[in-house]
């Protein structure tokens, strides 16, 4: 069951019934169930506005974003899903901050909701850089089915390994 590492730190019973979901071939259908349409954000100008949008109505006070883009080199089984990156850099006598939101290209053929979850998790590192109790507080609070989109985008990874995309 070497898919199932996405699962890692879940019950027994959540991996049995994803098994049990792989086994019977069933996995898609239920994933397609829940998500039946993918999302049409395909430029990095759409995402970076989608993003923006989130940003605008839950972390109106943070720090602006630069950039957010599609990235081919991030590997979502030994990175991560998305990375946020902060720069600090000294131009004359100032220090100038960027911050930049990169996300797996996988995620371009995805279903909105994953891609969604995957901009709350990255922004909600603006605020908060650890993953302690105050992130995942500020995650659901921007998305309160933040848990549960979090275990289907896991489901989703073991989907596109074990038998290929949804769509």
């Amino acid at each position: 069951m070497p898919h199932l590492t996405y699962l890692n730190g879940y019950p027994e019973t959540i991996k049995q019934q994803v098994q049990q979901l792989i086994d019977t071939q069933k996995l898609a259908s239920y994933l397609q169930q829940k998500y039946p349409q993918p999302h049409n954000i395909r430029s990095e100008k759409a995402l970076y506005d989608y993003c923006m949008m989130l940003k605008n109505q839950y972390m109106r006070k943070s720090p602006p974003l630069s950039k957010v883009i599609w990235d081919r080199k991030i590997n979502a089984v030994k990175d991560a899903l998305g990375l946020h990156t902060f720069i600090s850099r000294v131009q004359g006598g100032k220090l100038k901050a960027k911050h930049e939101i990169r996300v797996d290209a996988i995620f371009k053929e995805g279903p909105e909701a994953l891609l969604r979850m995957i901009l709350v998790h990255e922004l909600a590192h603006f605020k908060e850089k650890e993953h302690n109790k105050a992130f995942y507080q500020l995650c659901c609070h921007m998305e309160p089915d933040y848990h549960q989109l979090e275990l289907d985008l896991r489901l989703y990874l073991i989907q596109l390994e074990t038998a290929g995309p949804l769509y």
